[in-house]
């Protein structure tokens, strides 16, 4: 009975990891496309890293229900390297950039892209979502992006009024009403019954627009598959590789090595959160991530990373295994080798809609309402984090916000403030400390406490430390001794220091607490060794 149990268990995965596999394809397939052409690239380009993600890093990964492929998030920056580069010499940098993250695993690296300030993180997605966003209105409309996100930006009325009346006899509004027509469908999908929403709204946004531009035989921009994929393989060539020796190359590989595993890791710890599966191992699935992206550059594909849009429709599907993240990318070389013709009906214009739609997504997450609850600091770091990124490029807009963060560390762990009040007619002192109370600040606090006059009644707040070291700690269990062997009182008017500190305080400081009525933790004999 036992094995029998067993092999239905075992089947019962085995269907679930398949008919995950076809949500993540039929995901996958539109996405590939579409960001391929956002980057610059023809779309077969992004169908290879979507099948090199699927098969070869699906075995490899160290997050299993991870699915990789072509990320949105580098998108202007590979259109960047493209526009300055050309695509010959893209394929040597994805090749490097793969070995650079090969050697982050092999140096046991992949933990150290979790240290990211979530202010930072969402303002990156968020900065992505405006740079895919004010590129692909362009694209939306059957023109090209026209710079930098500031510029793409600058323009989009330019794209709107193109979109609306063309004065060149164009087909730019006929682009247009294809794009809107396809967000329309996949807006209108998010309010359709469950059932129905096991068919992804960017399938459905495409479908619905091939069919009506078909039918009314719009002349407008279709994407171009080959017939035959190995013609769109290109190796780099010996002076491609000689080049990535000089600084900008360099500096572009790293910026992708980096940015795409950031990424990566970033959705894989999403992933764990979704599940109660295996947890993620990160210098494999760093490893995994490095060899997927250099054999995508020795074909000459587009970088890849874990994507979350794919990696949630996998775990939502019921996927179980790595074997759903491996049969999504079969599915896509299967349906590429054998249906290619039926992808040249697809108007560029809905590919282009599915990014602008996913950017405005990211953009309004909802990252606003959870940073505010951490304070405005968040906020701020969260908005520069944009506009950096928007007014320069990905690296030195995220490079920006992890600095401010790093500086609102430095300043969280230096500051203190200390207020002394007299009160109860002069017979009491009231001390409030906010801020961090460590030994870069001992020499003020003690200052402070050393200028009370004896004999009173001394009440110390600690309801707003965010933190407090043992140096501090032990010069207040002095101080206090002293205090009241003047004759003075001393009492700590928080619980929460007895729960949150309880583990870093000397011994003596846990003598002879008790609590008074009103809840304040009188320490008569504490703070004395």
């Amino acid at each position: 009975m036992g094995d029998i149990s067993s092999s239905i268990n075992k089947n019962s995965v085995y269907l679930n990891d398949l008919m995950a596999s076809i949500v993540v394809f039929l995901v996958a397939l539109p996405l590939s496309m579409g960001v391929a052409i956002a980057s610059g690239v023809p779309p077969a380009q992004g169908l290879i890293t979507g099948i090199i993600g699927g098969i070869l890093v699906g075995l490899l990964a160290g997050c299993p229900l991870q699915v990789s492929g072509p990320a949105a998030g580098l998108t202007v920056l590979v259109w960047q390297i493209v526009s300055e580069h050309g695509v010959a010499m893209l394929g040597a940098i994805i090749l490097l950039a793969g070995v650079i993250q090969i050697l982050a695993a092999v140096f046991k690296l992949g933990q150290w892209f979790r240290a990211s300030s979530p202010a930072v993180i969402h303002g990156m997605l968020a900065g992505i979502g405006v740079l895919i966003f004010s590129s692909q209105v362009h694209v939306m409309v059957d023109d090209g992006p026209k710079g930098n996100g500031l510029k793409n930006l600058i323009s989009i009325p330019e794209a709107f009024w193109k979109g609306i009346a063309p004065l060149d006899g164009s087909t730019h509004h006929l682009a247009a009403m294809m794009g809107i027509l396809a967000i329309g469908v996949m807006a209108a999908w998010t309010f359709m019954p469950k059932k129905l929403k096991v068919i992804p709204a960017p399938l459905v946004a495409v479908i619905v627009a091939s069919v009506v531009s078909s039918i009314f035989d719009f002349q407008i921009k279709y994407i171009d598959v080959p017939t035959n994929l190995l013609n769109e393989i290109h190796f780099p060539a010996l002076s491609n590789i000689n080049a990535l020796f000089s600084k900008p190359m360099l500096l572009s590989a790293f910026a992708i090595a980096v940015i795409a595993s950031a990424e990566t890791l970033l959705t894989a710890t999403a992933v764990d959160q979704m599940q109660s599966g295996p947890r993620t191992k990160y210098d494999r699935e760093l490893l995994a991530q490095g060899i997927g992206n250099s054999l995508c550059g020795l074909l000459g594909a587009l970088p890849m990373t874990g994507v979350i849009v794919r990696s949630s429709a996998n775990v939502e599907a019921g996927a179980k295994t790595r074997l759903s993240a491996v049969l999504h990318g079969m599915w896509i070389l299967a349906f590429v080798v054998i249906f290619p013709s039926i992808l040249s009906h697809v108007p560029t214009t809905a590919l282009a809609a599915i990014l602008v739609f996913t950017g405005l997504k990211l953009l309004f997450s909802g990252a606003y309402q959870k940073l505010i609850k951490y304070g405005k600091s968040e906020v701020a770091i969260y908005v520069v984090t944009i506009v950096a990124i928007v007014a320069t490029d990905l690296l030195t807009g995220v490079l920006i916000g992890l600095g401010l963060s790093i500086f609102k560390l430095l300043y969280t762990f230096s500051h203190l403030e200390i207020s002394v009040q007299k009160v109860a007619e002069g017979k009491q002192v009231r001390v409030l400390l906010k801020g961090a109370a460590t030994f870069i600040k001992l020499p003020v606090l003690a200052s402070a406490l050393e200028a009370i006059p004896q004999q009173l009644e001394v009440h110390i707040f600690f309801e707003d430390l965010s933190y407090v070291d043992h140096a501090c700690l032990e010069m207040l269990s002095d101080w206090k001794k002293q205090y009241e062997m003047g004759g003075g009182t001393v009492v700590i008017e928080i619980e929460s220091l007895h729960a949150k500190y309880f583990q870093n305080t000397p011994s003596a400081l846990r003598k002879g607490n008790t609590l008074t009525n009103t809840g304040a933790l009188t320490q008569r004999e504490a703070m004395a060794d």
